[in-house]
């Protein structure tokens, strides 16, 4: 079985690590941004909703320590990473197909000269307690489309190798809708949650967060029906709302991000769909919460 090689050893890397070496996957996890580390192991413990734990030790390297990587690439990895990412993988990856497991729009960008790019979007949650054990709760199956090259045979054995039973994936044929989907309703975590330093069940306990909610939804969903992509606002807020109630108690990664002193993704949410609005005017609430966790992030 070819080994996967997971980039990005956060909270969702680590937690697909897991999963992946409970079913029998061989697995390495790479830190992309980080040359001088130690290769090391770590006995990595995953709590799930059902009290029930995961675990497995897992090898952690360095990605300039392989001059190739000849498997499965996972990218786990911030997003804003990504266009020195490409650089750094562009004479390592040949033929290898890679997947990207980022939210957002636009990020897979600086890969689209790779020969074969998918995409997945998450509907889990997962939240470090510790570096080595992390709380994971799964929303839905997570599906993972084509951008790039490959073709459905190729797709739906990434699939296979990825899909675990506390990990789920599934193929899905028409991706755009659902990254655009995801992108809205991460907007709206990703800048109302932590500009209230409150965790993600807010918008289901709590009308007035809801209201604010379903304004951002509305003005979101006419950016992407001018990129050409329709959504329904009631199917948006009733998923909005599904990972809201399944995610009760934990807090969205920006606001985690934010408490730690690091970059956040806003960029490739709020802004990224202000950024493609045909007028300002449109897009009022959406850019405003983008610009003030922007900010929130620097001071």
């Amino acid at each position: 079985m070819e080994p996967v090689y997971i980039i990005g050893a956060g909270a969702i890397g680590k937690v697909l690590a897991v999963c992946l070496s409970n079913d029998g996957r061989k697995v390495v996890l790479l830190r992309g941004s980080v040359d001088n580390g130690e290769t090391h192991r770590e006995n990595i413990r995953v709590m799930l909703a059902s009290d029930k734990i995961i675990e497995a030790v897992i090898t952690i390297d360095m990605l300039s320590n392989y001059p190739s990587l000849e498997g499965l690439i996972v990218l786990c990895n911030k997003s804003y990473g990504n266009a020195a990412l490409a650089a750094a993988l562009k004479d390592k990856i040949g033929n290898s197909p890679l997947v990207l497991l980022q939210n957002g729009l636009g990020v897979e960008q600086p890969f689209m000269d790779f020969p074969s790019v998918y995409r997945c979007v998450l509907f889990v949650t997962s939240q470090p307690i510790s570096d080595t054990k992390i709380n994971f709760k799964p929303v839905a199956v997570s599906p993972i489309g084509k951008i790039n090259g490959g073709d459905d045979t190729s797709l739906s054995n990434i699939v296979g190798l990825l899909n675990t039973p506390y990990f789920e994936f599934r193929a899905e044929s028409n991706i755009q809708p659902v990254i655009w989907k995801k992108a809205i309703i991460n907007s709206v975590f990703n800048s109302v949650c932590p500009l209230l330093e409150t965790d993600n069940g807010i918008f289901y306990r709590n009308p007035k967060a809801l209201q604010i909610a379903e304004n951002l939804v509305t003005e979101c969903l006419c950016v992407a029906k001018e990129q050409g992509v329709n959504l329904e606002q009631r199917e948006v807020i009733d998923t909005l709302l599904l990972v809201s109630r399944s995610s009760d108690g934990q807090f969205i990664s920006t606001l985690q991000d934010i408490r730690n002193r690091r970059l956040t993704e806003i960029e490739t949410l709020n802004l990224a769909i202000a950024g493609m609005a045909a007028t300002e005017q449109a897009v009022i609430q959406t850019r405003l919460l983008g610009e003030l966790i922007l900010l929130k992030s620097l001071l």
